[in-house]
């Protein structure tokens, strides 16, 4: 049977409808907001694999190209592989929905999202993570609460839901929010330096609307929703689980309440379970991944009573203290810029590479093809842990990770006008434990100013933790700066906060609990901006303002302005000129429409090769002016001599020598080169040269008429 449902938000039509499209999957929806329509549907596996301990959730969110009237490009012309933007949005939607799945449902779910109709003007992430919560609401899948996913940002004091693409470029952030109707379960954006109050404002202004479209789900599911599934009783393991207590809670107690490093505490664990497992093998046999997974929740429950009955850390700080920090710049010899910044255990060696207009980035996707000059890199490779892995390459919580670090620095690069490189940053994390993302952000921000890039402010990183419990008295709240792995791990919150002395320049909130409070992210927000400032003074220790100068290694930039009508005269037909110019002097040369000239080159005298050779290309031939020039052709009457590149002129055979010539091959050579001065221009355009003026005159001793033969 055909649902269909819609509600206004933002001044555009949002509608629901079930029943007419993928009607063999546990839930779909085709969800629409005016002209941008995105197929979500969902699907779950009957049962969960034996054995299973987790939750296989999978999220792609995928954009057809014909969703905009265009063929993909390619020798295929099929879409491919998902692009960076369409990973991103498939974490977009991924994080607020996973925490709403009930424990101990570890069945395969699968969530996919498809555009079918786009209007370039409005990105469909935001619509599909609502799709995607009403396709499991209305599903059988065990999926209860809804959630909703809205961006907002600001133009002129004036606040703006779900703006358009050229609204976010004029305004002063860009934030997408997810949640409840009661609580904020997702943060992800960036901004142009904004206070604290300012990022709350805007969550504030976003939630309401967001409890507006849950409700509205909430109606729709009424009309069209299945009877969910069972959950399969959870195995009773309170005998077991009494039994490991009894063996180890002491020891756990003990390693937690020591101070020790990563590997030390790993060692410890692997001790302790080596003693449980020895002790209850004969009793349980084939039974080690459940006691591995019973110490796992002890450790759980013993380390989160430390900090909220002590406020005590693993590591011994307070719950607001930042690790001990150090950075280096320059550390790397022949690279343009580099910076090592080390974070307690937690490591991240960056580098900086300056380009030119071709090295930029070319974006296809559903807008209209765009470049980008800033592009940063971040690898996770596994020994940064200790442990051994694949190949590395990036995954999607790498390029997630790479995107957050990428939205913290931008802001602050200088203008294009002003610096006009291509700018690319690799961050390789050497060691973790807790928030590399974040030592990204203070490494990057090192080694832009190592390179000489005018970075307008120095820019640091912080992650927050939380540890949250509910009780018959109410909840006890802990708030954790600088947060650890295991924090990470075993806590309720991962929220990353990026910025300057001023303001926020991006912010990343994740969690694993269903929602916070505004009270809680407005602390959590005060003590990231103390933890960011503190960051920053150790940084200063470092540098503070960026070099005077770029690398010697690094392409140097010189521009040039040649009049517009002159522009296919320096590129010449089919690139011939502009090839012979790259070819001759080593360096790369950008022309734009503008007709600005923008020359690459490590060594100066190439890029004055280069600008020569342009300069000629493009200069008007001038009566009277002396030109150093090449003949290029000998004919009866004279020769043809080249004084400009691609301008030639007859230098008649009366204009070669003061002396009379009887033939021009007595006097010049082809390719020799002789000066001459442009003595016309016919009206045609020919240009008349003289070999003849430039030479001194021939003197004649005049003849005595007194004197005898």
């Amino acid at each position: 049977m055909l649902h269909t449902k819609s509600i206004e938000i933002g001044g555009k039509k949002l509608t629901l409808e079930t029943g007419k499209l993928a009607k063999q999957a546990n839930g779909a929806v085709m969800i629409s907001l005016d002209e941008n329509w995105v197929l979500c549907t969902v699907t779950a596996s009957e049962d969960a694999k034996p054995g299973q301990d987790f939750f296989p959730l999978t999220v792609d969110y995928r954009e057809k190209t014909s969703s905009v009237g265009k063929i993909p490009g390619g020798f295929f012309k099929r879409e491919a592989r998902p692009t960076e933007k369409e990973i991103l949005s498939s974490r977009l939607i991924d994080r607020p929905i996973r925490p709403m799945f009930p424990d101990g449902f570890f069945n395969e779910v699968q969530v996919l999202c498809s555009v079918y109709s786009s209007d370039k003007e409005n990105d469909t992430d935001i619509v599909a993570a609502i799709g995607a919560s009403a396709a499991l609401l209305i599903s059988d899948i065990p999926f209860d609460e809804a959630i909703s996913e809205v961006r907002v940002t600001r133009i002129e004091g004036e606040l703006i839901l779900n703006p358009t693409h050229e609204q976010i470029k004029a305004g002063d952030y860009d934030i997408s929010l997810a949640g409840t109707t009661d609580s904020i379960m997702m943060v992800e954006g960036e901004a142009n330096e904004i206070s604290e109050a300012e990022f709350l404002e805007a969550i504030k202004f976003g939630h309401k609307h967001i409890a507006d479209i849950c409700n509205f789900q909430k109606e729709f599911v009424k009309e069209a929703g299945k009877l969910k599934r069972e959950i399969k009783a959870k195995e009773d393991i309170s005998e077991i689980t009494s039994e490991v207590k009894s063996i180890c809670e002491a020891d756990i107690k003990s390693v937690t309440n020591t101070i020790l490093s990563k590997e030390e505490r790993k060692l410890k664990n692997r001790e302790i379970f080596d003693k449980v497992v020895a002790a209850l093998s004969e009793k349980y046999p084939d039974s080690e991944k459940k006691l591995g997974g019973i110490i796992h929740d002890i450790q759980y429950d013993v380390m989160r009573a430390m900090i909220l009955d002590e406020g005590k850390r693993l590591d011994g700080r307070g719950l607001a203290d930042i690790r001990s920090i150090t950075s280096e710049i320059g550390i790397l010899p022949r690279t343009h810029g580099s910076a090592l910044f080390t974070r307690g255990q937690t490591q991240s060696l960056t580098t900086v590479t300056l380009g030119t207009k071709r090295d930029e980035q070319m974006i296809e996707g559903l807008k209209e093809l765009s470049y980008k000059r800033f592009i940063l890199h971040y690898n996770f490779p596994p020994f940064s842990t200790g442990e051994v892995g694949g190949r590395p390459g990036p995954g999607r919580r790498e390029i997630g990770h790479g995107n957050l670090a990428e939205r913290s620095l931008k802001n602050l690069l200088p203008d294009e006008v002003d610096f006009p490189y291509t700018i690319r940053i690799v961050s390789d994390i050497l060691e973790s434990n807790g928030s590399s993302s974040m030592a990204t952000v203070c490494a990057g921000s090192l080694a832009l100013m190592d390179a000489g890039v005018k970075l307008k402010k120095p820019i640091a990183g912080i992650a927050m933790g939380l540890i949250k419990e509910s009780s018959d008295g109410g909840d006890k709240v802990a708030i954790l700066s600088d947060i650890l792995g295991d924090e990470d791990h075993f806590g309720d919150m991962d929220f990353k906060v990026a910025g300057t002395t001023e303001g926020i320049t991006a912010i990343q909130m994740d969690i694993k609990i269903r929602g916070i409070s505004f009270e809680i992210m407005e602390k959590a927000l005060l003590q990231a901006r103390d933890g960011r400032l503190h960051i920053l003074g150790e940084m200063s220790k470092t540098i503070t303002t960026p070099r005077e100068s770029i690398s010697k290694f690094a392409p140097h930039l010189y521009s040039m302005m040649v009049p517009r009508e002159m522009i296919g005269a320096v590129i010449g037909p089919g690139g011939k000129n502009i090839r012979h110019i790259i070819a001759e002097s080593g360096a790369e040369i950008d022309i734009n429409d503008e007709g600005k000239v923008t020359i690459a080159a490590v060594d100066k005298t190439q890029a004055e090769i280069a600008r020569k050779m342009i300069a000629g290309l493009t200069e008007v031939p001038e009566i009277g002016k002396i030109y150093d020039g090449t003949v290029k052709g000998i004919k009866d009457f004279g020769a043809f001599v080249e004084i400009l590149p691609g301008k030639e002129g007859l230098l008649h055979i009366s204009e070669i020598d003061t002396k009379r010539v009887l033939k021009v091959e007595d006097v010049l050579k082809f390719g020799q080169q002789i000066q001459v001065k442009l003595i016309g221009i016919d009206d045609t355009g020919k240009l008349k040269l003289s070999r003849k003026v430039l030479l001194p005159k021939e003197i004649v001793k005049p003849i005595n008429p007194t004197e005898k033969e």
